[in-house]
C-alpha cells in the first residue's frame, strides 16, 4: 500500500490554533442550543454554538441533542463527548455550563418553553446574531436557539473561525468508553495489517436499506426490491415520495451521480485503483441493505474486509449497539486513523473526517472522493475492457490524491478544510503564524 500513493503521510502544515489565556469579561447571558440530526449535524451545532457564544460574549448552556424519529438515539452530550475536557478546553475562550442558574430560571417558571427562541435562517451570518440576538440576549439573560442545525454561514471573521477551529479540533473528544473502544479496535487493524506495516485502509459505505429508498434508484429492478423500497420510504418520510406530481427518475438520478455505490462497485473501483486482495479494508456502515447477497462479491475481492462488529465481541459492543451515533463515533474513530479514507455518499460523517484527517496529517489526507458520474458511466458500459476501466480508476485515483492539500475558498466549511484558518504553513514566519490564526 505504500506505493500506491504518491504523496507522503501529511503535508507542510501544523495545527496552529490561539488559544486565550487571560479571563472572560461579564457574560452578557446564557445561551442554550438544541443540536438536532446525527452525530456529526450534532458536531456542527456544537462548534458553531461555541463560536456564536463566544462572539456575542455569552455563557454557553452544554448543548442538548434532540431526538430524531429516524436516528432514535436518547444520547445525551456526555454519552458522546468528554465533557470535562470540553468545558476545560475552552474555559479561557467560551464560558460554558452544564445548566442555567436557578434564579434565571425562576423567572420563567422552570419552563424552558417559556424562554425565547429564536428561530434563524440557515447559514446566517454571524452579523445577524450581533444585530438581532445580542440585543434580546442583553435584555432577556437567557434565550434558545431551535432549531441550530446549519445557522452560521460557513464564510465568517477570524475571530468565530479560531473558535470554531478550537471546539471541533482540540475540545471535542469522544468520551471516554468510545474513544477506548475505537482504540482497541484501530490496534486491531494495525494487527491484522501487519503485511503492509499496520496500514489499512476505511471505506464509508452507505448502502442501508433508508438510504437506497432516499436515493429513488434502482438496482436489481426485482419485485422485492420494488417493495422493501416503497415500504421504507412510506415508513421514513410518509408521503414525500407520493405526493400528486412526484415524479421518482433513478435514471436521471444514476447519470447525475446520485446513486449510492453498492459493496460490488466500491469492489470494482478499489481493484481498479490497484487495491489487491490482501488489502485489510475497514468497513464503516449501517445495516447493508439486503446484506449477505451485495456483501458477497465485496467480501470475495477483499477477504480480510472488517467491521466493528468483526472486531469487537457482541459483549464489547453491546453498550453501544442501540445507540447510532455511539456505534458512528466508533466508526469514525476508526476512519480517523486509516491510511487511506474512502468516502462513497457524501454527507456529515465523511465531510468532517476529511478535515479532521487533514488536521491530524500535516495538511494532507488520503481520502478517496470518486467520480460518480463518472463511475456511472464506466459501470453501465458493457463493452469497456479491465485495462480501460483501470486506466480511468488511476487517473480517479490521481485525481483524490492531489485534493488532499487544498486550502479554503469562499463558502467551503471549516471543518472539512482546516488550513488555513486552523493551521499554519511550516515555511512561514512566527509571525505570520500568529496573524494567520488571531
Amino acid at each position: 500500500m505504500s506505493t500506491i500513493w504518491k504523496h507522503a503521510k501529511g503535508g507542510d502544515w501544523r495545527p496552529c490554533i490561539n488559544k486565550f489565556s487571560g479571563g472572560l469579561p461579564e457574560s452578557n447571558g446564557y445561551i442554550y442550543v438544541e443540536a438536532n440530526g446525527g452525530l456529526n449535524q450534532q458536531r456542527t451545532s456544537i462548534c458553531n454554538a461555541v463560536a456564536v457564544a463566544g462572539y456575542l460574549n455569552a455563557t454557553l448552556v452544554i448543548p442538548n441533542f434532540h431526538f430524531h424519529s429516524i436516528w432514535r438515539d436518547p444520547s445525551k452530550f456526555s454519552d458522546i463527548y468528554d465533557e470535562e475536557f470540553f468545558v476545560k478546553t475552552l474555559e479561557n475562550d467560551v464560558r460554558i455550563v452544564d445548566s442555567v442558574p436557578g434564579y434565571l430560571m425562576e423567572r420563567f417558571d422552570y419552563n424552558l418553553t417559556n424562554v425565547f427562541n429564536f428561530r434563524i435562517k440557515a447559514w446566517a451570518p454571524i452579523q445577524y446574531y450581533k444585530d438581532t440576538v445580542l440585543p434580546r440576549l442583553l435584555e432577556e439573560k437567557f434565550i434558545r436557539i431551535s432549531p441550530f442545525a446549519n445557522r452560521l454561514s460557513f464564510d465568517a471573521p477570524p475571530e468565530v473561525q479560531r473558535l470554531r477551529c478550537l471546539a471541533n479540533y482540540e475540545a471535542l473528544r469522544f468520551s471516554n468508553p468510545l474513544l477506548t473502544m475505537g482504540e482497541t479496535l484501530v490496534s486491531r487493524m494495525k494487527e491484522k495489517s501487519a503485511k503492509h506495516g499496520g496500514k489499512y485502509i476505511s471505506v464509508h459505505l452507505r448502502f442501508e436499506e433508508d438510504m437506497v429508498a432516499f436515493s429513488c434508484c434502482v438496482y436489481d429492478g426485482g419485485s422485492k426490491e420494488r417493495e422493501d423500497m416503497i415500504a421504507a420510504r412510506e415508513r421514513g418520510w410518509k408521503g414525500k415520495f407520493t405526493k400528486p406530481g412526484r415524479v421518482l427518475r433513478p435514471g436521471a438520478n444514476r447519470v447525475n451521480g446520485k446513486c449510492p455505490l453498492t459493496p460490488l462497485e466500491v469492489g470494482l473501483m478499489l481493484r481498479g485503483m490497484g487495491f489487491d486482495n490482501d488489502t485489510s479494508i475497514f468497513l464503516a456502515s449501517g445495516r447493508i441493505y439486503d446484506s449477505e447477497r451485495h456483501m458477497a462479491p465485496l467480501l470475495e475481492m477483499f477477504p480480510l474486509l472488517q467491521t466493528k462488529e468483526m472486531l469487537a465481541s457482541p459483549e464489547e459492543l453491546a453498550p453501544f449497539k442501540n445507540y447510532s451515533s455511539r456505534m458512528a463515533a466508533i466508526d469514525y474513530t476508526v476512519c480517523l486513523h486509516s491510511e487511506v479514507f474512502v468516502t462513497t455518499q457524501g454527507g456529515n460523517f465523511p465531510h468532517f473526517l476529511l478535515g479532521h484527517r487533514r488536521y491530524l496529517f500535516n495538511g494532507h489526507s488520503k481520502t478517496i472522493r470518486p467520480d460518480k458520474r463518472k463511475l456511472a458511466v464506466y459501470f453501465d458500459n458493457l463493452k469497456i475492457g479491465w485495462k480501460t476501466f483501470k486506466r480511468h480508476m488511476l487517473s480517479m485515483r490521481a485525481h483524490s490524491d492531489s485534493k488532499g492539500i487544498e486550502l479554503k475558498r469562499p463558502n467551503d466549511s471549516i471543518y472539512s478544510f482546516p488550513c488555513p484558518n486552523c493551521m499554519c504553513h511550516t515555511n512561514k514566519t512566527e509571525d505570520s503564524k500568529t496573524t494567520s490564526t488571531a
